[in-house]
């Protein structure tokens, strides 16, 4: 009873006892009557509310958000139906995916119901009817899907059972807005076995990423190599920036072997070489090999008596 004909009957209850007591009985009387059929024939419906009203078993009318009045005895309110929107959680355990692993999906639905004629009329218990829908309709899906897609494609997961069950509630007057699935749970084993998978896979881009590096290194390599062919001063300028970098950051002492030193030296070390091999052009000395440090000797001379 709502808060506007609990007054109401109040006041006519009180006002027909004390006309009862005071003046008459009968209409004191009158007065308690009529409160009783205020009481049972006037109601009010709030805004989200939606009253359905039989009339001697047949359909009278669905009255919305106000106060409005039936006639005792012969009209009933057979369901009060809430057209705000609705969540109900539901899950499917140890169900099989396409690939036979079994899982645990927790899902929630929010709907909402459209048609109130139909939601008490077309169906017993509409509430308990979508729970049912909604999990038969998860557990149809987990059927038809792998356990990768099911992992990572949740929103296609979502649409799919949303599609599913708005298309089976529709006769009852429900729709459905959406559908979330808030987890997907799979054996400890399989999990183990999963991050092993994930962690090959990423060793194995990791080999490929260090493999295509490496490649790429070597590429430049050959270009510097045959940069210094052509031009053996900046072989000894980087020669020497490499010891610079060597020895800059603590003074450390390094040795450095003699033929290195020579090779540091491209000018001393030509000047050898020509000398060595006009020697041994002129049959006047064996061959001086370069970098040997031996100083190279000029012939000499041949002066006419």
């Amino acid at each position: 009873m709502n808060p506007i004909t609990s007054f109401l009957v109040f006041v006519l209850v009180v006002g027909g006892v004390a006309v009862g007591y005071r003046e008459n009985l009968y209409l004191g009387m009158v007065l308690i009557g009529v409160a009783l059929i205020v009481g049972t024939s006037l109601k009010m419906a709030n805004v989200w509310q939606k009253f359905v009203i039989l009339r001697m078993g047949k359909l009278q009318s669905v009255k919305g958000a106000g106060m409005f009045a039936i006639i005792p005895v012969l009209d009933s309110v057979v369901a009060v139906i809430d057209g705000r929107i609705q969540t109900t959680a539901f899950n499917a355990e140890q169900a099989l995916t396409k690939d036979t692993v079994p899982v645990n999906v927790d899902a929630i639905i929010f709907w909402h119901v459209h048609d109130a004629e139909k939601a008490a009329l077309a169906i017993t218990n509409y509430r308990e009817a979508i729970d049912r829908v909604a999990q038969t309709s998860l557990r149809e899906m987990i059927g038809s899907s792998m356990l990768a897609a099911l992992l990572s494609d949740r929103k296609d997961a979502d649409e799919q059972l949303k599609i599913e069950i708005g298309q089976k509630t529709a006769p009852w007057g429900i729709s459905v807005s959406s559908v979330e699935i808030r987890d997907v749970a799979i054996p400890v084993a399989l999990q183990d076995a999963m991050s092993r998978q994930a962690q090959a896979e990423r060793e194995k881009q990791a080999r490929v990423i260090l493999g295509s590096a490496e490649a790429a290194i070597a590429g430049k390599f050959v270009e510097a190599a045959a940069v210094y062919a052509g031009h053996p001063w900046a072989l000894q300028l980087r020669a020497m920036n490499i010891i610079y970098e060597t020895t800059k950051e603590r003074g450390a002492t390094i040795l450095i072997p003699s033929s290195m030193v020579d090779s540091l030296n491209p000018s001393a070390t030509t000047l050898a070489l020509a000398l060595a091999g006009n020697s041994v052009f002129e049959g006047k000395g064996p061959p001086l090999a370069a970098g040997n440090g031996v100083e190279p000797t000029l012939p000499r001379p041949t002066v006419a008596a």
